[in-house]
């Protein structure tokens, strides 16, 4: 026998007891679930809940659907609501092609700024079928689930769009393959600290502004990055070891740096850096964060000065590519379970061997070839793009007797100290 449904929507003021109300009046009718949503928007609850039943109108102790409607509209009109109903004859939801994810960072999140995503997802034959808010402070972070689309191709329009509305926009594929991520990598200099460890170094070596100008051009992508780092290490020689003191209390996180590592920990992810750096800098961090692996350069030290050379093999752009394919194989996870961030041209190659690659503050070269970019300055942030919101993690924290956070940032307790 034909199925055909009932499309009952109520909205108004959410209170307890509003789904338990609806669902005992259809329990006194021959009808089977279907289907569930409901939402709260400032406490404003909207709640849809389709019925199918065979054939034509149900009946049953409560009657007619006429007498299901009427008994329906008491619940409502008691409860000081609206109700709306639809029938239909079509149970089964098509599938649609190109599920998606669509993550939106504003700061602050303009209207026209929406106007403009959700046009050139329209225009892209696409459908939005739910948007949910994950963060409103200190960035509001809004996730819509698209169907109907192609990845490469919506990606490209919404990249467009946000350029032109100061907004981060990255496209995921919905389902498993998001949620299975389990291996971060990420650079350290201008990533997870504020500042470059070798230009710290060169301040106190006198030759700060000719190390920071070959640095930017090393990260745009003009000069080889081994070459680059060897030039600017001969120019520390003659420092002290003692200076590693120094300029480790000099190295700020980037804000949200500890609540992104403790976040991703709590939910067993398994969390690496890889530097261009030095090791004299980022052993201090792998104990304080509690980072699982690290790869960087070792500054040589002889007779307690630097000799202004590194030993080993100096960790470039395919270097990092490398580590994070080690690292992955070290934890057991496949690379399309890795995540992997960075700012600058050295972490192009480990920016495309992960499953994904986010581009953080970058510099152009990596925002371009990134799938995700993100440029506000709040290192969780990239928790949405995991689908993780900043409900979850304060109520985790709140769990782990973390004091609520009090600063703009996303840092945590310590504030911009991350």
């Amino acid at each position: 026998m034909k199925q055909r449904t009932l499309l009952i929507t109520l909205t108004g003021p959410d209170r307890p007891g509003v789904t338990s109300r609806l669902f005992t009046v259809l329990a006194s009718f021959p009808v089977n679930v279907a289907d569930v949503e409901q939402v709260v928007i400032r406490g404003r609850l909207i709640l849809g809940v389709l019925v199918s039943y065979a054939g034509g109108p149900p009946t049953g102790t409560g009657g007619t659907l006429g007498a299901m409607w009427a008994a329906v509209e008491r619940v409502a009109e008691d409860l000081g609501m609206e109700v709306e109903l639809t029938t239909g004859t079509d149970l089964k939801e098509k599938r649609r092609r190109g599920r998606l994810h669509v993550t939106v960072l504003g700061n602050p999140l303009q209207p026209a700024a929406m106007a403009g995503i959700a046009g050139r997802i329209a225009a892209a034959g696409a459908n939005i079928d739910r948007i949910e808010r994950l963060a409103h402070l200190p960035v509001t972070c809004i996730e819509l689930a698209i169907s109907g689309a192609d990845s490469a191709a919506l990606r490209a329009e919404l990249t467009a769009e946000a350029v032109l509305q100061q907004v981060d926009v990255a496209v995921q594929r919905s389902g498993l393959h998001r949620r299975a991520k389990r291996l971060i990598v990420m650079d350290v200099d201008s990533t997870l600290i504020q500042a470059e460890v070798i230009e710290l170094l060169a301040r106190h070596a006198g030759c700060m502004d000719e190390v920071e100008k070959i640095t930017t051009s090393a990260m745009r992508g003009e000069l080889d990055f081994a070459a680059s780092l060897r030039e600017r290490v001969a120019l520390l020689e003659g420092l002290p070891e003692s200076v590693f003191d120094l300029v480790r209390k000099e190295v700020v996180l980037t804000p949200g740096a500890r609540t992104l590592v403790r976040t991703l920990k709590r939910l067993d992810y398994r969390f690496a850096i890889v530097s261009g750096g030095f090791t004299q800098i980022t052993d201090s961090l792998v104990s304080e964060l509690g980072i699982d692996y690290s790869a960087a350069n070792t500054l040589e030290v002889v007779d307690g000065k630097l000799t202004g050379r590194v030993t080993g093999e100096i960790v470039d752009r395919p270097g990092k590519a490398r580590a994070l394919e080690r690292f992955a194989k070290q934890a057991g996870i496949p690379i399309s379970q890795t995540v992997a961030i960075g700012d600058g041209a050295n972490d192009l190659d480990m920016i495309a061997a992960a499953g994904l690659g986010v581009a953080f503050n970058a510099k152009p070269v990596l925002r371009q070839a990134a799938d995700a970019a993100v440029n506000v300055p709040y290192l969780d942030a990239i928790l949405y793009l995991l689908g993780i919101s900043r409900e979850e993690v304060e109520a985790a924290d709140a769990e782990d007797g973390l004091p609520p956070q009090t600063s703009p940032t996303l840092g945590g307790p310590s504030g911009s100290s991350g």
